[in-house]
């Protein structure tokens, strides 16, 4: 741990002015990002006595090995670059409004020519349009199920509307009137993009309107004695006061309005906010997140309106976290420069923002039963995590002295080989930081060299700290941010603890290329399967670790997520290459044909289960081609003289298929980068 003396600023260097600073670790990485009215003032409290500061703090200015800052003009401006700097650098130390868990919302992709209402969960994306989010997904779905009877707006996939407009057939959505079936041109694009437009209306708030307007076609179409065109309108209207009544009117007033509420304690606070929009709650959202120092709940409202609203898309208007500015946000404690965020949301929100504590009413009302549910999921975040922090602490520890390390493995990084028989060798990286997954740090690679596990191994951990080190070059020549990117390249931050999946030849061979690179400061160990042994460098004899042992148990989900990461980059490897094998020998199919079909049909299952006339629908594809992929690419079955049909190889004969998967990979669905 570095002492904060040792790279404190010297006396009168630091200006008075407003501006943003970041604290740095050994290696470079961003730990921390503040801003400051008056940055001597702020940066002076984080070097007094070391005793006297928060234990979070204290964590902070000991990782830290330097700081540096930068002058801004106004307040407006430091709040800006802190949240630009905060999403760039991704700070440890930062509190984080990261969800405590997914919630669903209902999504409109408003960026297709044909939009779609969908369910999605995860990061926002560009170009669609978010309602909720929602506490359950079958409670979009039963929404989404009332609501198409009258806005018959496309639910279906990518895939299933294409292939409806290539056979001419609507799905059965179609056929029962809950999709206007654009995909056989039953109505056009815009007719379509009008039905959707009413919907998101409708779910906007303009509930009224609408109904008036249907209730008025309704009395015109029974005046002109349009009888089944009237009770079809009274159908509808039924169905909308019926979506409607399941969501409880709040506010008389038609408010538009974000209501917040924090229960906290000196390390976490749990965070409820509701989304309110015309009068009803629209949705809710939390968030657990961390407190690195001592934070007041005017702070943490601070954080919430930076992160939550921040980085607001001009189009969209929506922010990074999902969330368009309301014109009211009512919190239960004003931040003290309360002005100033009022003054960043109205040039975010492009209008007129209210930002108050309710005091009396039906707001205030409305504050109480969300600090209850602050305070509900607090109390059932700590029990959860007196546990977890317990259990991860203890394996911590017992790693570290089972394995003679100087320090407790904060980073555990494990790397994995996948192959068959030699073949289509893969490798995964997993990474655990504070004994949980960081799926973001995840890497797979394609091993060019390495034929078997020890080689492979090596080609593996040569290839991820050669890149530790060349970025660990750039740093000191001020170049370590990824250009691609925009942010640090976290790929290149060293583990406390390398874990191979293997005994000791796989242990020897990963610590041979560390020495190779001179790298010393990275421990190494392998957990080897038969007997769940832990062999280290040089060591003829296995570290015995108790069954009942938490730091047996946190190697063995370490190497177990390795094996799920593993082993799916490595079947969608041999799915690609079988494919690419069985179209090369069709007469009349190039380069550019295989890509197309690969990139219409994506495996080898699905490209069997095409027709001719599907397979036609490729550019460049005519019949007599159509039939020939289709040949090549059909399951053979071969009938052995005096014995029962089997099925044959379908890939072409050589040692790639003759054996499996080592045993022991599991499966995922996660998705991680190639790693150069």
């Amino acid at each position: 741990m570095a002492d904060p003396s040792t790279y404190r600023p010297a006396v009168g260097s630091i200006p008075e002015s407003p501006g943003v600073y970041k604290f740095r670790d050994p290696h470079g990485r961003v730990v921390y990002v503040g801003k400051a009215k008056s940055l001597r003032q702020r940066l002076n409290s984080y070097f007094a006595d070391v005793a006297g500061l928060h234990p979070r703090t204290r964590q902070m200015v000991t990782t830290a090995s330097s700081v540096e800052w930068t002058v801004v003009g106004t307040e407006v401006e430091a709040l800006q670059l802190e949240y630009n700097w905060i999403k760039e650098f991704d700070p440890r130390f930062n509190v984080r409004y990261r969800d405590d868990k997914s919630y669903p919302s209902l999504a409109v992709t408003l960026s297709e020519e044909y939009p779609r209402l969908q369910v999605m969960r995860g990061p926002k994306k560009k170009g669609v349009r978010y309602f909720g989010p929602y506490a359950h997904a079958w409670a979009i779905r039963e929404t989404v199920d009332t609501l198409t009877r009258v806005f018959p707006a496309r639910t279906c996939s990518n895939g299933v509307f294409k292939r409806a407009g290539q056979i001419g057939r609507p799905c059965l959505l179609g056929y029962i009137g809950k999709c206007a079936a654009p995909c056989v041109d039953r109505v056009s694009a815009q007719e379509h993009r009008k039905i959707v437009d009413d919907f998101c209306d409708f779910m906007a708030g303009r509930t009224d309107t609408m109904l008036r307007r249907l209730e008025q076609e309704m009395a015109a179409a029974a005046e002109t004695m349009e009888y089944e065109r009237a009770a079809r309108l009274r159908d509808d209207i039924g169905a909308l006061k019926r979506a409607m009544e399941k969501q409880a009117v709040v506010l008389g007033d038609g408010t538009d309005a974000d209501v917040v509420a924090f229960a906290q304690d000196e390390l976490e606070a749990a965070v409820q906010v509701f989304h309110v929009r015309g009068g009803r709650v629209r949705g809710q959202r939390g968030w657990i997140i961390d407190k690195v120092e001592e934070l007041t709940t005017g702070q943490l409202v601070e954080q919430f309106l930076l992160q939550v609203y921040g980085g607001v898309d001009e189009q969209t208007g929506v922010g990074e976290a999902g969330e368009a500015v309301p014109r009211e946000v009512l919190v239960p404690k004003l931040p003290e420069d309360a002005d100033v965020y009022v003054e960043l949301l109205e040039e975010l929100r492009g209008g007129r923002v209210s930002l108050r504590v309710p005091q009396r009413g039906d707001k205030r009302s409305l504050m109480e039963t969300v600090e209850r549910n602050a305070k509900e999921a607090f109390a059932r975040h700590r029990v959860k995590r007196s546990s977890d922090l317990t259990a991860r602490s203890l394996a911590l520890s017992e790693l570290q002295e089972a394995l003679e390390l100087p320090d407790a493995p904060l980073r555990i990084e494990c790397i994995d080989i996948s192959h068959v028989q030699g073949t289509n060798v893969v490798a995964s990286m997993v990474v655990f930081e504070d004994g949980l997954a960081k799926k973001s740090d995840y890497r797979r690679f394609s091993v060019t060299e390495g034929t078997d596990d020890t080689a492979a191994m090596a080609e593996v951990v040569r290839r991820r700290f050669a890149r530790h080190l060349k970025d660990e070059q750039d740093r000191r020549d001020e170049q370590g941010v990824a250009a691609e990117e925009g942010r640090p390249r976290r790929f290149a931050y060293p583990p406390n603890l390398l874990v191979v999946d293997g005994g000791a030849p796989q242990v020897a061979a990963a610590a041979r290329s560390l020495d190779e690179l001179g790298i010393v400061d990275v421990a190494v160990c392998g957990l080897a399967k038969r007997m769940e042994e832990v062999w280290l460098p040089g060591e003829s004899d296995p570290v015995i670790l108790p069954r009942t042992s938490e730091a047996l148990y946190l190697l063995q989900r370490v190497r177990d997520e390795a094996h799920r990461f593993a082993i799916t980059y490595h079947r969608q490897k041999r799915s690609t290459g079988m494919l690419v094998s069985l179209l090369d020998d069709v007469p009349g199919l190039g380069e550019a044909r295989r890509k197309a079909l690969m990139k219409q049909f994506g495996s080898l299952k699905r490209l069997r289960a095409a027709t001719v006339e599907e397979l036609m629908a490729v550019p460049g594809i005519g019949r007599r081609t159509a039939e020939a992929v289709q040949a090549a690419v059909a399951e053979p079955s071969g009938t052995p003289e005096g014995g029962e049909p089997v099925e044959t190889a379908l890939a072409p004969q050589g040692p790639a298929q003759q054996g499996a998967p080592r045993p022991g990979s599991g499966d995922t669905a996660e998705v991680g980068r190639v790693a150069s």
